[in-house]
């Protein structure tokens, strides 16, 4: 079976800006850089763990490149060696892990030594070292530092304790299987922290801006803590689509609705999005309970809630069919993001 899409030229340009980081967004990326979008990638800089937190240690004012590379790499379009070159990590043997505190490539990025290369090359620039990677890799659009200031997150807890750090924030399900006292409030220190002027003027030109997929407090959240980031989305005349996750996540989302992740995401934004895709997708017995094994659920798509919030809502299946895990279909995705059309033939 073949489908066809048909979208003409009315894409042809449009501006596209997605908010995000993580696998949510490098799946996202590397699918609507098929279509003849102008792209902007607005990437979280809150990350905290793996080889990023060893050159953040390592070398002073470091900001993490992680979520950067990965977005690089997903639109890419010079060859899958090039995409190799950046995906590359070396492999982490027992005498690179004790050179964790010190020197040693074991368990490090390629991409993200090449990143920090670029760099240097360019006395420090981190917009320089990206540009000149998007050269390397002939992206299909520009990737956008959604802060040069260094930043950190922390989560105050129903509880009343504070979890600092990203990976903290993400792991800490992992870590505790038991109940955990919900997250009540995320804050991003420094609170003011400037935004990048290329994501504000990004933001600002944008025809349609895409919130996720991805975790909601570790991955899309910390974009919308930056003030000025927040601020340019509400001000901004382009179409601003939320994509709410498939599954509750273990110590962040437990329990949640998809009326609580959009309520969350207008908290946070100050202003309430235009369109919300959630799922309506069915997945395998063995998949549901995996993830239940793991505290996770599929989230409950509480249509009654979410129309007294949001505009439009497209309820459709947004899941990879016979799938192992619980992700998005980005192809689904775009295709109810922008009302493109598909045909069947046999």
């Amino acid at each position: 079976m073949q489908r066809n899409y048909r979208t003409g030229d009315e894409f042809a340009g449009r501006r596209v800006v997605t908010i995000g980081g993580g696998s949510g967004t490098f799946s996202l990326l590397s699918h609507l850089k098929k279509y003849p979008f102008t792209i902007s990638a607005v990437v979280n800089m809150s990350d905290s763990g793996g080889s990023s937190r060893r050159l953040m240690d390592e070398f002073h004012r470091q900001l993490p490149l992680g979520d950067l590379r990965m977005s690089l790499v997903a639109l890419a379009r010079n060859g899958a060696l090039w995409r190799d070159v950046f995906m590359h990590r070396f492999e982490e043997t027992g005498e690179s892990s004790e050179a964790t505190n010190g020197g040693g490539v074991g368990g490090h990025s390629l991409g993200n030594l090449i990143l920090k290369g670029l760099q240097d090359i360019n006395n420090d620039d981190l917009l320089l070292a990206i540009a000149d990677a998007q050269e390397l890799l002939d992206t299909a659009g520009n990737v956008v530092p959604v802060t040069l200031a260094q930043t950190t997150i922390s989560a105050e807890l129903e509880d009343g304790t504070t979890i600092c750090s990203e990976t903290v924030i993400d792991t800490r399900g992992k870590r505790h299987p038991e109940e955990l006292s919900p997250i009540r409030n995320l804050r991003l220190e420094p609170a003011d922290a400037a935004a990048c002027q290329q994501a504000i003027r990004a933001i600002r030109r944008a025809d349609t801006i895409i919130i996720g997929p991805g975790d909601l407090y570790t991955s899309l959240l910390p974009n919308l803590l930056v003030p000025e980031i927040a601020r340019a989305v509400r001000e901004s005349e382009a179409e601003k689509v939320y994509i709410c996750n498939l599954m509750t996540k273990h110590g962040e989302t437990d329990g949640y609705k998809a009326s609580d992740f959009v309520n969350v995401i207008h908290h946070y934004l100050g202003a309430r999005v235009d369109r919300v895709l959630v799922n309506a997708g069915k997945y395998p017995s063995d998949v549901i309970k995996m993830y239940h094994e793991e505290g996770s659920e599929p989230v409950i798509v509480d249509h009654d809630h979410l129309v007294q919030l949001v505009p439009n809502i497209v309820a459709t299946r947004l899941n990879l069919q016979d799938d192992t895990l619980a992700r998005h279909d980005p192809e689904q995705v775009i295709h109810a993001i922008f009302d493109i059309e598909t045909a069947d033939t046999h």
